[in-house]
């Protein structure tokens, strides 16, 4: 990758011998595979057997989940907020293990509509829940520093399953629940 990251430069026109920019190379390779390492993680050992027997049936929420991501048109990042709720079916799932799953999403060449559906069929599939929400938020690099440069548009992405889905009251318990600032 280093060598690659070397041909760009020169074709940028830059001089990858210059001081500044000697060490680029590894740098940037070293940052693509950490920005990228949702393609090298195991999701069970994201999850780490983290599941518990439970008699809750209540929603459970994390919200404001902070993720990073990189668009996979431009290669430029997208950054933002996720909102995740399930409603358990006898299995909770560690608090922690809502934000690993995204992280392990977000850390690919993305989509956000893509990775707001991974995210709930994650959830659906390791837990088997009465319901899964995924609501993410995010400001898109792509649309802010090149074409449209629009610097305050928040793109704003949704995925429902099970109860989530089919009873528009949980629905919007979900919605009113992580638009309040607490």
């Amino acid at each position: 990758m280093e060598d690659l990251i070397k041909d760009l430069l020169v074709r940028l026109g830059e001089d990858p011998e210059r001081e500044g920019l000697i060490k680029t190379p590894h740098r940037v390779s070293e940052a693509y595979k950490f920005l990228t390492q949702g393609y090298t993680e195991n999701l069970d050992e994201v999850i780490n057997g983290a599941l518990f027997q439970s008699e809750n049936n209540e929603m459970v929420i994390v919200r404001d989940i902070e993720f990073y991501s990189l668009c996979e048109h431009h290669l430029l990042p997208f950054y933002g907020k996720c909102h995740i709720a399930y409603i358990p079916d006898k299995t909770i799932l560690g608090l922690s293990k809502l934000a690993r799953i995204t992280d392990h999403f977000a850390r690919r060449l993305q989509v956000q509509e893509r990775l707001t559906t991974q995210i709930a069929e994650c959830i659906d599939e390791v837990l088997h829940p009465l319901g899964v929400g995924v609501v993410m938020e995010a400001a898109h690099l792509c649309m802010m520093m090149r074409g449209v440069q629009k610097q305050d548009s928040f793109t704003v992405t949704s995925a429902l399953r099970g109860r989530f889905k089919a009873d528009s009251r949980t629905r919007n318990e979900f919605l009113n629940l992580i638009g309040r600032k607490f």
